[in-house]
């Protein structure tokens, strides 16, 4: 990965900068993607609109400005091999995000659940070591910034209803089918 991907600074205990993003061309549309310095993901979905989702990260990880490149490199590659099948290309590339202990434990157990194999958010509550908490799971997957990369998609109702999805439910449906 490009190591001078982005710009950061330390103000008043603030990490701000400028990020680079990139917006990758798939089946479902356009999907961009904002990386931090190092190269991990910030904030992602099928949008072109980088500053939506810029609004989406932390604002202790929110960076000041954005970068539009060509590449992002790996995670250009990656989303582009996960829409032509590669469902696993997603998998190793790093994810930053910040919020309460068990958001950020939610999201890391999301990270765990595999292509093809959903579960309920009763199920994604238990896995996250809160079975009760079917309300705090659903509130995991709706507060997620970085679409693909932390597999909310994966989460549905009992019976197997979709449920909610930033990026609509076509598109949640298209990445079910796609990893089934």
């Amino acid at each position: 990965m490009n190591a001078g991907i982005a710009a950061r600074t330390e103000i008043g205990g603030r990490s701000i900068g400028t990020a680079d993003f990139a917006v990758t061309q798939t089946p479902l549309g356009p999907f961009t993607t904002l990386v931090d310095a190092d190269g991990a993901v910030l904030a992602s979905g099928w949008t072109s609109d980088a500053e939506n989702l810029r609004g989406l990260i932390h604002p202790a990880l929110r960076p000041v400005g954005l970068r539009q490149r060509d590449s992002l490199g790996e995670v250009t590659g990656a989303v582009a091999a996960y829409h032509e099948g590669d469902l696993t290309a997603i998998d190793p590339i790093p994810v930053r995000q910040r919020s309460g202990e068990f958001l950020v434990h939610a999201w890391e157990v999301l990270r765990a659940v595999p292509a093809g194999s959903p579960l309920t958010y009763t199920e994604f509550a238990a896995r996250a070591g809160r079975p009760d908490a079917t309300r705090a799971a659903a509130n995991a997957c709706a507060r997620n910034a970085a679409a693909l990369f932390v597999p909310c998609h994966r989460i549905l109702r009992i019976g197997g209803a979709l449920g909610g999805f930033r990026w609509g439910l076509p598109v949640k449906r298209w990445l079910l089918d796609h990893e089934g």
